[in-house]
């Protein structure tokens, strides 16, 4: 399946360069991350995350595992949370890439330092709706069908539109791919066709049913 991060993207002011918000990144080739929480905070996280990448590369001539980085994270994390002076980290993250194999690795971490892998996952507001509508159809899928299912999901909590969606695909030959907004509306219209040919189709036979 094809790593696709997407969120809930927050106005911005007119005169505010919207790339300064965002909230997912790429801390190295092959691996970005996500984040829901305090952004002061992310970024505090997502610049410990590069330099261990970059840590990793000079080192050991080889790029960092997605299950290091999350370990590494994680281990920051659960740190301040038995630190004295310090506060726990308000954020929590999802951790997406590929391993050394090619196989595509997403991992969530949470304020309290836990980690776990999970074949898709949300995290943040709604987590829980959008949660339980992958855990309802999620497939095995790749490409553009993985990108639909992402926005399909965030579309049980969101008003549709590029205005309040932002989407990513992280490619195992070109790395983080962030869709424009043009791209996001027209997935969306897409699926709200697709939508409204299946309600269409199901009334068709519902009556065909009762004739």
């Amino acid at each position: 399946m094809t790593p696709t991060p997407s969120i809930e993207k927050k106005s911005t002011a007119k005169l505010q360069d919207a790339r300064t918000v965002r909230k997912i990144v790429n801390v190295d080739d092959h691996i970005c991350l996500a984040f829901a929480g305090l952004t002061a905070d992310a970024r505090v996280l997502i610049n410990k995350a590069r330099v261990h990448c970059q840590s990793t590369r000079l080192s050991l001539d080889q790029p960092a595992s997605v299950e290091g980085l999350t370990k590494y994270l994680a281990g920051i994390q659960q740190k301040f949370t038995q630190s004295s002076g310090v506060r726990p980290f308000g954020i929590s993250t999802l951790i997406v890439g590929y391993a050394t194999n090619g196989e595509p690795r997403l991992f969530q971490t949470e304020p309290s330092g836990t980690y776990s892998s999970w074949k898709a996952s949300a995290i943040g507001r709604n987590s829980k709706t959008v949660r339980e509508f992958l855990e309802k159809h999620y497939t095995e899928t790749s490409g553009q069908d993985t990108v639909k299912l992402a926005l399909k999901a965030l579309l049980e909590t969101v008003e549709p539109g590029s205005k309040t969606i932002e989407l990513a695909v992280m490619e195992k030959d070109t790395g983080l791919r962030v869709l424009t907004d043009e791209q996001v509306d027209a997935l969306v219209k897409e699926i709200e066709e697709e939508k409204a040919a299946a309600e269409a189709a199901r009334r068709g036979g519902a009556q065909a049913r009762q004739t």
